[in-house]
């Protein structure tokens, strides 16, 4: 088994490490691709429809949009098409010939139009939008997607940043500005109860500044948290789009009392993103730690008998405990497979699995199990008819590795009240800041020239004179988070 580098010796080097070693993924034939082996997708499927049944209970519907949008969609909302022109994929013709041997693009087959494969779905749904809402009677309407999308990516990382990623993206349609922005809000409490209760993951939630705003939007909020490299991760985005697309679409719906009236919008998306940010939080030298939440496998049963001794009984044995736990609902894998002890205890322990119960001799003779856990590296000898309690131990480990990151987070989080206090903590440490800033787009590209620091997001608005700029000195207007980011 290949020897992961260690985080204090490369935090990259031992991040890809992990995924190529753990068979979360590998590298596809086409530069900047991702192909997401059966590990990790199990890992994003529990992911996805642990988030799904949050959705569907907020009353959002699934729904599935065409991967092909026309280049004039695009045209049609001017700060959208801005925001994405340089990471669209276009189709320009419709097929191959054969020739000489090898395949060429047919010239005679360009398209009339040229298509761009979905970035996102904004522009395409609300031309569907149009055909479906003419009156209040039909608001709001509430659909959700789960698909892939295309951004021509030139700097890439394995699930951080692809140029085809797998996500949900939600969108909504409301008759009032009122409905909309409490949508927004909504999501985010449906996305910071994921991270924070489901993937371990403590979040600080606020408002993006105007340059870091999605392209389009009035308004985005998103889930920020802290990698083990104390570098910042959005983690996800949820927008209040105002009237910008609808505007753009043309969609207008029929009030009660029979006025003509814009319709409000919201977006809102996470992605296989989120398996990057589970990977960084939680893991460390030995590889992936997972949440019993959302793990694949939460237990893992390793026989160990080399010589064969009373193995029918032995054998039972494994399949009642197996069955125990399964008839509780955990998800167990028994590895019988070929390999010492040692290598199995490695191999489990690198793909992060909540729980090891090894049972060898000596623990079938005594009627016990010895588990092992992940997230703090204990062993305790548990005896047979006590298997029950590992479902109070799982739930322990998640509570743990939650706390494990909250107090992580709490401890490279501080404040600066002067600009070399600042650049001195983001040289030295490298640090989440808390600092007070003017609002300006100019004093926010400062920094980032500077620090190459970002405002990651608003916390708080400020009324107060007395608070000054980090950075210009001037009447601050809002309380951010500055951090280096992915």
């Amino acid at each position: 088994m290949a020897k992961i580098t260690k985080q204090s010796e490369n935090f990259s080097k031992w991040y890809t490490d992990v995924i190529l070693d753990t068979d979360l993924a590998d590298y596809g034939p086409v530069k900047g691709t991702m192909v997401v082996k059966p590990y990790g997708f199990a890992l994003w499927t529990n992911i996805r429809d642990t988030l799904n049944k949050m959705i569907e209970d907020t009353g959002h519907e699934n729904a599935y949009f065409p991967l092909f949008i026309p280049k004039s969609f695009l045209e049609k909302e001017a700060k959208h098409v801005e925001g994405f022109a340089k990471e669209c994929a276009v189709v320009t013709h419709s097929k191959l010939i054969a020739e000489d041997g090898s395949l060429q693009v047919d010239p005679n087959s360009r398209l009339e139009e040229e298509i761009i494969v979905r970035p996102t779905s904004e522009t395409i749904i609300w031309h569907m939008f149009k055909k479906w809402i003419t009156s209040y009677r039909d608001l709001p309407l509430k659909i959700n997607q789960w698909a892939n999308v295309v951004r021509w990516e030139m700097r890439t990382r394995l699930f951080l940043r692809t140029s085809e990623f797998l996500w949900q993206e939600g969108h909504t349609a409301h008759a009032t500005k009122e409905e909309a922005m409490q949508e927004t809000l909504d999501i985010v409490e449906v996305y910071r109860t994921l991270f924070e209760e489901y993937l371990a993951i403590p979040t600080i939630v606020g408002r993006k500044s105007n340059l870091e705003r999605f392209a389009g939007a009035d308004e985005t909020f998103s889930i920020e948290t802290m990698m083990r490299d104390k570098k910042a991760l959005q983690a996800g985005t949820s927008h209040y789009l105002g009237t910008n697309f609808g505007s753009a679409f043309d969609v207008k719906f029929q009030s009660k009392d029979n006025k003509e009236l814009p319709v409000y919008a919201t977006s809102w998306g996470v992605s296989t993103r989120m398996v990057g940010a589970l990977i960084m939080v939680h893991g460390d030298d030995n590889g992936l730690k997972l949440p019993p939440k959302i793990a694949p496998t939460q237990v893992v049963i390793i026989p160990i008998n080399s010589k064969k001794e009373n193995e029918t009984k032995f054998s039972e044995n494994i399949q009642s405990i197996s069955k125990t736990l399964r008839d509780m609902g955990v998800r167990i894998k028994v590895d019988d497979s070929e390999g010492s002890p040692g290598y199995k205890f490695n191999k489990w322990e690198l793909k992060g699995v909540p729980i090891r119960l090894e049972v060898g001799m000596k623990e079938f003779e005594s009627k016990q199990v010895t588990l092992c856990r992940r997230d703090n590296g204990e062993k305790t000898q548990l005896n047979i008819d006590s298997l029950k309690d590992v479902q109070e131990i799982l739930t322990n480990i998640q509570s743990n590795m939650f706390n494990d990151a909250k107090q992580f987070m709490e401890k490279n989080t501080c404040t600066a009240d002067s600009f070399e206090n600042f650049s001195n903590i983001l040289s030295s440490e490298n640090k989440f800041i808390k600092a007070y800033w003017d609002g300006s787009d100019e004093t926010e590209l400062k920094i980032k020239e500077e620090t190459k620091a970002t405002i990651r997001c608003i916390i708080d608005d400020v009324d107060d004179n007395t608070k000054k700029c980090i950075y210009s000195n001037k009447p601050a207007k809002h309380l951010v988070v500055f951090a280096k980011a992915y």
